[in-house]
């Protein structure tokens, strides 16, 4: 088939002046006529890019392995956006500065440093519930401690969007990232230039799939591959293995979008698809809405894929014209996708390397947890599961299994309009039959968008959930990102003198252990009206479906199904109440032009004293010299599982953790210490949280023969056993090479670069894993570190290995090539370990060569 035939496909839906463009390309000979037609969703979109913005003596080698599903040379992937949180997209920028430095110091011109790709930031992350829902000022109140304790990051973050060109900003207090993309910030189509194309993104969180139910390829990355996306370099990829999902069936009453999606959750992990690109079809996606498949696409890194995809159809054109979407462009997405092969019909003959099915019929009311989003506890098994048991509450005071933090909160479910109004006809009957929440529970409603406040007041509900406690507290992601707030005193003193068990009911997406409150023991994800529920209850002990809530006035017995709404009462409710007037009201405001100034120098005036914000140490010290991989200690045997929660926790600092230490020392008080995530544009402060969780098993310490939980390590060759911080401390000081040896699964969780840059910081130049999450595996390679993948059938407890051996790599590093991981034990004993080098790409190995992301940019742009 001819370039003009395969560029046909996209030409047809493109203006005249388009034409010359895409005709210039190189000719693709030898590819089989109708190829495109049998190909899924993301090739589609994938092929267009290629056609777009590849070299033209690639095109058809880069094409081909898209038609013929070909995974063994790179192709380049443009995105069109860069989305980033503050955290995240605060460290990048970070890093950005701290480039503009090492350029001027070497006589390059700091200001050509900028973002070439569209960057939108929006500041979602830094809020911590101090004050809860049942306080009427909450907002104000939590909103004002923000501004306190993140002054030096908002200082930085205004320079940033005064002195990067492409940069914009949306300041704390308008909503979560991903709602934001999904209800704005994501045209569906772009036009720019006279040239329309898909939209694309890449998004500094994990949760960045969201808008994947728009159509839109957006997958999370880590801020160091954001980074080379800004900078205007391809994210350089192999064709993932796209897997085909079809939804059948249709949801029975009371079902929520949160149970559909924690029972997916559970079946694709069981499924095994880890980074592949999947796409939902069938008769099922046809009564999802738009909020529906969202729900489902922000879990995507929970069941350990890169993107959750749905065609784009009439949801689509509703939700666009439902969220205030212009005229002009609605009919520009329709038109582009029916004439350009991706709308949802045109893609009946699409196929699949691997197609599984789902039933949506058989989804029951759900919990997930404890500890892990992918473990789905059905209500009506509580018993069963060992999670509900007898309990006795004594008069004031807190039963077993407490609930102490109840939080509806996360754009996985409040971006669904379903879910939240079903929250607050919850607590409207709660409210009718004199139900209250327990109190010994930290209640709160964050919603992504400002939006929701707007339909809830208009349908009378917001009061509702306001009486049970449940006032809005922020427009952030809270809860969800570990940022619960203290507890009050009283409470937090009834847990730590009686060692209760306690834990959390939230409507996010993450529980693992640690990650909502240090005083959770344990965590379990819910919907929205869930959530109200447990907070009646007040402990998760209680059997939902079965216990009794209360009485009514009469003493007749109160039961969930008694105050769950109906199906037709939730659609009455948005079908009435929700209106694009209210987003136009909503995002006008907050994407008003800004008439700030430039910044008068493209070099930021680091504040030395800062906690928050400091120069990036990537150009001095460790990190300048030469990787050895000889002789390298382990600081950490770790099993399965092993989040990036446990890598660098992102909650509450604790005064006797070594960050508490460390800020105590800079004259922070203990109320201001803020989140671990705050802090990751300070590396002294950042590079404290490695390892930090308390709820770590490092397999080399032990006692009685039984692996000790907690952040602690052994430094070797004394055995002597120590925080983890002291031995970080320890072998930097002796510049000590170390490697740590992992199980599958490492990196799961948040895209979060400061889980590899702590290692590298650390020490770290190897992992040796039985497998990584993708997200991470990019991180590591973009901070210098060596991805080492065991052969199957192969692992540290194969090979017996106790944490006192010594470990080298042998071999010429190649993309995906074998190496050779030798063990030395302390008998002498060598072991000649085969090991596949996750490098995966050409590109990979350069940046791997130059030491990191930011090397290789700095010796390319000097050399030109």
């Amino acid at each position: 088939m001819s370039n003009q035939t395969i560029n046909y496909q996209y030409r047809k839906a493109l203006p005249n002046s388009q034409l010359d463009y895409y005709d210039a390309k190189a000719a693709v000979d030898d590819i089989e006529p109708g190829a495109y037609q049998h190909l899924p969703y993301t090739s589609r979109v994938l092929a267009e890019n290629l056609v777009r913005r590849c070299d033209p003596s690639e095109l058809e080698e880069c094409l081909s392995q898209l038609i013929y599903r070909r995974r063994d040379k790179d192709f380049p992937w443009y995105p069109a956006r860069v989305v980033c949180h503050d955290i995240l997209g605060q460290t990048a920028l970070v890093d950005l500065a701290g480039l503009r430095d090492a350029i001027a110091n070497q006589g390059g011109d700091p200001a050509s440093v900028n973002p070439v790709v569209e960057t939108q930031l929006i500041v979602d992350h830094s809020l911590a519930v101090e004050h809860a829902g049942f306080d009427a000022d909450a907002f104000e109140k939590n909103r004002a401690v923000e501004e306190r304790r993140n002054e030096d990051r908002f200082h930085f973050i205004e320079w940033c969007k005064t002195a990067f060109e492409n940069v914009s900003v949306v300041p704390a207090g308008n909503g979560i990232m991903h709602q934001i993309n999904l209800e704005k910030l994501s045209p569906v189509v772009q036009a720019k230039q006279g040239v329309a194309f898909p939209d694309t993104c890449v998004g500094t969180d994990s949760h960045t799939p969201h808008v994947d139910a728009l159509g839109v390829i957006a997958i999370g990355v880590g801020g160091l591959e954001a980074e080379t996306v800004m900078l205007g370099r391809p994210s350089m990829m192999r064709l993932p293995d796209i897997v085909g999902v079809r939804l059948v069936g249709q949801r029975q009453p009371g079902i929520t979008a949160t149970d559909i999606v924690l029972a997916l959750t559970e079946f694709l992990r069981a499924q095994r698809v880890v980074s592949s690109y999947l796409e939902f079809f069938g008769e099922g996606t046809k009564h999802l809405t738009i909020g529906d498949r969202a729900t489902i696409s922000n879990m995507t890194p929970e069941y350990g894929a890169s993107a959750g995809m749905f065609y784009i159809d009439e949801q689509t054109i509703n939700y666009l014209k439902l969220t205030g979407r212009e005229d002009e462009q609605i009919k520009l997405v329709e038109n582009y996708a029916k004439q350009t092969g991706l709308w949802a019909n045109a893609l009946e003959s699409a196929q699949y390397g691997r197609v599984l099915e789902f039933d949506l019929s058989k989804v029951e009311r759900t919990l997930a947890g404890p500890s892990n989003p992918h473990r789905r506890l059905p209500t009506a098994e509580l018993n069963q599961q060992g999670i509900a048991a007898p309990w006795e509450q004594k008069q004031d005071k807190m039963p077993d299994g407490a609930v102490i933090i109840a939080a509806i909160t996360s754009c996985t479910n409040t971006s669904n309009p379903r879910n939240v109004v079903a929250a607050g006809l919850i607590a409207k009957k709660a409210n009718e039959l004199g139900l209250l929440r327990k109190p010994w529970v930290k209640s709160s409603f964050a919603p992504g968008s400002k939006v929701a406040k707007l339909y809830l007041e208009e349908a009378g509900l917001l009061p509702e959930l306001e009486k049970l406690g449940f006032g809005i507290v922020a427009y952030a992601c809270t809860t969800c990102n570990g940022m619960s707030g203290a507890l009050e005193p009283q409470i937090q003193q009834e847990i730590i003198e009686n060692d209760l068990y306690t834990t959390a009911v939230l409507s996010g997406n993450r529980n693992f252990d640690g990650r909502i409150h240090p005083y959770a023991k344990q965590a379990f994800l819910a919907s929205p009206p869930l959530v109200v529920a447990y907070a009646i209850a007040g402990t998760i002990r209680f059997d939902i479906e079965r216990d009794v809530l209360g009485t009514d006035a009469s003493g007749n017995p109160i039961y969930l199904n008694d105050i769950w709404p109906s199906d037709e009462e939730i659609d009455a409710v948005v079908s009435q109440h929700v209106k694009p007037e209210q987003f136009n009201q909503v995002y006008i405001q907050m994407f008003k032009l800004d008439e700030t100034e430039r910044a008068k120098s493209p070099l930021y005036d680091w504040r030395e004293r800062s906690t928050y914000i400091r120069r990036p140490p990537y150009w001095e010290g460790a990190l300048t010299g030469k990787r050895t991989l000889r002789s390298m200690r382990p600081l950490a045997v770790l099993g399965d599982n092993i989040t990036t929660d446990h890598l660098s926790p992102s909650n509450a600092i604790l005064a006797t953790s070594a960050a508490g230490e460390y800020l105590t020392s800079m004259g922070v008080p203990e109320e201001d210490y803020n989140s671990y995530a705050t802090h990751r544009g300070d590396h002294l402060t950042a590079q404290r949280a490695t390892f930090a969780n308390p709820k770590l098993f490092n397999e080399m310490v032990k006692e009685d023969e039984k692996i000790v939980q907690g952040s602690l390590a052994r430094i070797e060759p004394e055995g002597k056993v120590t925080r983890m911080w002291e031995a970080i401390e320890t072998y930097m000081a002796r510049k000590q090479p170390l490697i740590i040896v992992a199980g599958a699964d490492y990196g799961q969780g948040s895209s979060r670069d400061w889980a590899a840059k702590g290692v590298r910081l650390a020490g770290v130049e190897a992992i040796a894993a039985e497998g990584f999450e993708r997200i991470h595996r990019t991180n590591l390679v973009g901070m210098g570190v060596l991805p080492l993948e065991f052969k199957k059938g192969t692992n540290r407890k194969t090979l017996a290995l106790d944490g006192t051996e010594q470990y080298d790599v042998v071999g010429d590093i190649k993309a995906g090539c074998d190496l050779a991981l030798v063990i030395t034990r302390t008998n002498g004993e060598k072991l000649d370990v085969p090991v596949t080098c996750r490098l995966d790409t050409e590109d990979e190995v350069k940046v791997y060569s130059a030491g990191g992301v930011l090397q290789r940019f700095a010796q390319d742009f000097l050399a030109q």
